[in-house]
C-alpha cells in the first residue's frame, strides 16, 4: 500500500491510500480518517462508507463533513472506490458508456457474469480484503459498522444482512431498496448476475429482511424533494418488508432535502452517532 494523501482535519488525519487489490485485479483506491484518539495509539472502530453511482473515494471525504463527527466520537472512517478501475485501459476492467453500469457502478456484488466476473467482486473486496488491509495498518477494536448513499446505501443494507455478525450496525441515505424492482437495479443486475431474476433476491434489501438472522436495526434517511425518490429508491417497499418481518426499522423522510451531498452533510452526525452507540456496546 502507498499513502497519496494526508491532511490534518479536526485534530485526527485524513488519507487516501492506493493499493493493488488481488481480489479486484487493478488498482483501488480508499478515504482513511484516522481520528485524534487513533493517532494517540488508541484502538478505535471502524465505520465504513459506501458511496453512490459515478463516485470514487472522494465524494464523502471531501463533501459530507463527517471528520468532525468522526473526531469527537473517536470512530476510524473507511471510504472505498465504487468500482474496480482501469485509468490506463490496459487490465481488460469491462466498462460500459453509460453512468450507471461499469466503472463507477459495482453495486457491491461479486458479477457472475462475463465481462465483469473477472473484476467486479467488490461485495467481497469491501467485506474481507478491504478490512483486512485497514486492520494490518492500524489499530482498531475489531469492531465495525457500515452505512452509504443510493446504491452504496443499497451495498451496506445488503452486505449487512447478508453478512451477519461482521457488522454492530448499518445505515444508509436514500437507498436503493428494491434493486430488483427499479430501472437502476434492474440493468446492473441482469448484467452483473444474470437474466435469470431468480438470482437476484440475494442482493435486494427487501427479499433479504424476510430472512435474515439478525435483527440489526435499520435507519434510513430519505430526502423527498429527492428526484430519484418515486422512480429508483421506493423506500416504502422497505418499510414493508420490515413490518412483515417484525424487523426493526427507523425511516427518516426528511421534507425538502435532495439526493445530493447537502443532504448527507445535514444528517451524517446521527449516524455517526448511531454506529458509535452500537460499536460501544
Amino acid at each position: 500500500m502507498q499513502r497519496v494523501e494526508h491532511h490534518a482535519s479536526f485534530g485526527g488525519r485524513q488519507e487516501v491510500w492506493r493499493h493493488d487489490s488481488a481480489t479486484l485485479g487493478c488498482e483501488m483506491r480508499f478515504g482513511l480518517y484516522l481520528p485524534p484518539q487513533a493517532l494517540a495509539g488508541q484502538a478505535c472502530p471502524v465505520v465504513y462508507w459506501l458511496s453512490g453511482l459515478t463516485c470514487s473515494e472522494q465524494n464523502f471525504i471531501t463533501k459530507a463533513g463527517a471528520q468532525a463527527h468522526a473526531a469527537r466520537l473517536g470512530l476510524i472512517l473507511v471510504a472505498p472506490d465504487t468500482s474496480p478501475r482501469d485509468p490506463g485501459g490496459t487490465l481488460g476492467v469491462a466498462d460500459d458508456p453509460a453512468y450507471d453500469l461499469g466503472q463507477g457502478a459495482g453495486f457491491y456484488l461479486d458479477a457472475t457474469q462475463e465481462p465483469w466476473a473477472r473484476h467486479y467482486r467488490m461485495e467481497s473486496y469491501v467485506v474481507h480484503e478491504l478490512p483486512a488491509l485497514v486492520e494490518a495498518q492500524v489499530a482498531t477494536t475489531g469492531r465495525r459498522a457500515i452505512f452509504g448513499h443510493s446504491m452504496g446505501g443499497h451495498g451496506a443494507l445488503t452486505l449487512a444482512l447478508r453478512h451477519p455478525g461482521r457488522y454492530a450496525s448499518v445505515s444508509a441515505f436514500s437507498p436503493i431498496v428494491a434493486p430488483a424492482r427499479v430501472p437502476w437495479g434492474r440493468k446492473a443486475f441482469a448484467a452483473y448476475l444474470g437474466e435469470d431474476e431468480s438470482s437476484w433476491a440475494a442482493h435486494d434489501a427487501t427479499a433479504l429482511i424476510a430472512g435474515a438472522r439478525e435483527r440489526l436495526p435499520l435507519l434510513v434517511d430519505q430526502g423527498e424533494a429527492d428526484e430519484f425518490l418515486a422512480g429508483q429508491l421506493k423506500p416504502e417497499l422497505l418499510e414493508e418488508a420490515c413490518a412483515a418481518a417484525g424487523h426493526p426499522l427507523t425511516l427518516r423522510r426528511q421534507p425538502g432535502y435532495d439526493h445530493s451531498y447537502y443532504f448527507i452533510a445535514s444528517f451524517v452526525a446521527d449516524h455517526l452517532e448511531h454506529h458509535a452507540r452500537a460499536l460501544a456496546a
